[in-house]
């Protein structure tokens, strides 16, 4: 599959916590970092995520705000 997003990060799902409408989805992609997801269930189970499975984080944003005080 081939899409426009440049940010891909491969890795294992280490963590899926489902809420009444949405689900979190944690995804190692390997030295210490990690990538989490809010997604809706409905998408966890059309895609088959599963802790332990493997996904690719896909990225696509214009702008990525990081704020301290």
């Amino acid at each position: 599959m081939k899409l426009s997003a440049r940010n891909q990060f491969k890795g294992k799902i280490v963590n899926i916590n489902e809420g009444a409408v949405n689900a979190v989805v944690t995804i190692d992609i390997g030295g210490g970092n990690v990538v989490t997801s809010i997604i809706t269930i409905g998408s966890v189970k059309d895609l088959g995520l599963v802790v332990g499975g493997e996904a690719t984080a896909v990225i696509k944003s214009s702008s990525v705000m990081v704020m301290v005080d």
